[in-house]
């Protein structure tokens, strides 16, 4: 098995998902486009809700003790969000975004550019928050197998065709930073070999179920929550959850 084809099949699965999305969205109306992002906004917030169960996780309460994976979440996100809001992280992804809609996309309508922005926005966030985007990733490196990156892959491709049809092309470009993040986890993972364990798993899981709900905000338009800011309590987490086994 080849190491990083996951991460391969992935990409090339968003970018297959943008094409028909933006062949299927030129045929909608502008009031069904938003009710197809409304849709996807709904299913990202139960997805964001079912991994914040991970919360209750038997092994993670055992490990960090009972009453405390809730706090290891909150401590995660505040700090992770300090550290986001210090690198500018939000602010960033959207000036990289601009950059690449000047790039690909050319000139356009005001209207046009906020949805090449807007969609490469938060496919990114969708397409790298979620725990199967690490996980899979550190499958991926470890030699053990395609299995979850390959599911992804297909979660993904409806995803984008979904975003792509009211938000177009700039959810292909969301592919990009997909690609770096899932390709540095298998490469570190990879050269450490490093086993996680179920615990911080959860915390993971758990941590990337609130972001995803922020995402959920954003896609409803109900709240531009600076969930980029927030990236860094996927870090943060774990090596809470670590230090707090370790103590």
């Amino acid at each position: 098995m080849i190491i990083g084809l996951g991460t391969l099949i992935n990409v090339v699965a968003i970018i297959v998902g943008t094409v028909i999305g933006v062949l299927v969205g030129n045929r909608l109306s502008e009031k069904t486009s938003r009710v197809v992002t409304d849709g996807l906004g709904l299913v990202v917030l139960v997805l964001g809700g079912l991994n914040v169960m991970s919360l209750l996780d038997q092994e993670f309460v055992s490990a960090v003790g009972a009453g405390i994976p809730l706090l290891v979440v909150i401590g995660a996100i505040l700090i992770g969000g300090i550290i986001g809001s210090a690198l500018k992280i939000e602010q960033r992804l959207e000036q990289l975004g601009t950059s690449l809609q000047k790039r690909f996309a050319g000139k356009g309508t005001k209207d046009s550019k906020e949805k090449f922005i807007t969609g490469f926005v938060n496919a990114s966030l969708v397409f790298t928050i979620g725990p199967l985007a690490i996980l899979g990733a550190l499958s991926d490196g470890l030699g053990q197998g395609i299995e979850q990156l390959a599911t992804k892959s297909i979660l993904d491709a409806f995803a984008s065709l979904a975003f792509a049809a009211s938000l177009g092309w700039g959810v292909a470009l969301s592919a990009i930073p997909v690609g770096i993040w899932q390709g540095l986890i298998t490469v570190l993972a990879f050269s450490v070999g490093a086993v996680v364990s179920a615990p911080i798993i959860s915390a993971l899981t758990a941590t990337g179920g609130v972001l995803l709900l922020g995402v959920g905000l954003r896609l409803l338009q109900l709240r531009q929550v600076a969930v980029g800011n927030m990236l860094p309590a996927l870090i943060v987490a774990p090596l809470i959850t670590l230090l707090l086994m370790v103590i």
